[in-house]
């Protein structure tokens, strides 16, 4: 276990659901998992700005009409987001260039697919919550909370040829078992955050008992470290913020699972010491 601190930083206003998020150049890039915006918060200037990932893009769209973005990282110059893969409408890519604003959307069901059989995970618990992009393969973190608990990690070519899936048992709180929620890689870690959440659906929310902070080895996956940093909190997005040889900070979203268009930033803070 390491020593940390958990502090509300700001809340924004604007943002309901946010499910993923990245800092960069004083501004967080932000996701929700019922809308179809990438939104841009500066910090310093407190001000909002919604970018239209499609003509059409809403905000609060119904649960089974969503595109359920709950992943978002950087590969070169671009954004990638990517729908969590748990009903047919939740299979997109879409990709934001930060110099040109380009945007560009794929349809990612035959790669799922083939997810899926290398996993035998049955299409109803294919539940895609973190992504990133390292040594020229995709890693997507799947969380196991579906009814076949399949938490892990899978890792594949960019064309989703070469597909190896890695199960990650994680630690249980009331006997649930916390399941990926968001990750990032920091030098040669994975940083990871989980919940434990009283559902077998990944459909349907569930009570939450609480969230993790953890890291994994980049080169084997082992679990390095895991602490939990609440008994209330669903922590769905982690962004390195600040980081010496004595402490590493993070700033984090939080999914209330509600309506309202307002979302919590955190800091967590660890002792590396």
């Amino acid at each position: 276990m390491l020593p940390f601190q958990l502090e509300l930083l700001f809340q924004i206003n604007g943002i309901g659901s946010a499910s993923g998020l990245i800092y960069k150049d004083d501004s967080l890039f932000i996701i929700s998992d019922n809308s179809s915006f990438l939104y841009k918060y500066n910090i310093q200037e407190k001000e909002l700005h919604k970018i239209k990932l499609f003509e059409n893009s809403q905000e609060n769209i119904p649960k089974k009409d969503k595109f359920d973005f709950e992943s978002i990282t950087q590969k070169g110059n671009k954004f990638y987001l990517f729908g969590s893969g748990s009903t047919p409408n939740r299979n997109k890519r879409v990709s934001y260039d930060l110099t040109s604003t380009a945007i560009e959307d794929k349809d990612l069901s035959a790669i799922y697919g083939k997810i899926k059989q290398t996993a035998s995970i049955s299409d109803d618990n294919l539940n895609i919550e973190g992504a990133l992009f390292h040594n020229e393969k995709w890693h997507l973190f799947q969380r196991g909370n579906g009814a076949q608990s399949k938490n892990g990690i899978f890792v594949l070519d960019k064309e989703g040829n070469d597909i190896h899936f890695s199960p990650i048992p994680l630690p249980k709180i009331q006997n649930i078992e916390a399941t990926f929620t968001d990750a990032i890689l920091v030098a040669d870690k994975i940083y990871f955050l989980a919940a434990a959440e009283n559902t077998t659906s990944t459909y349907e929310d569930g009570e939450v008992f609480g969230s993790f902070i953890g890291a994994l080895s980049l080169e084997t996956f082992e679990v390095e470290f895991t602490q939990k940093v609440s008994e209330t909190h669903k922590f769905e997005g982690v962004t390195l913020f600040n980081q010496s040889k004595e402490k590493i900070e993070f700033l984090l979203c939080e999914d209330k699972d509600t309506e309202a268009l307002e979302t919590d930033i955190y800091k967590l803070t660890l002792d590396l010491k």
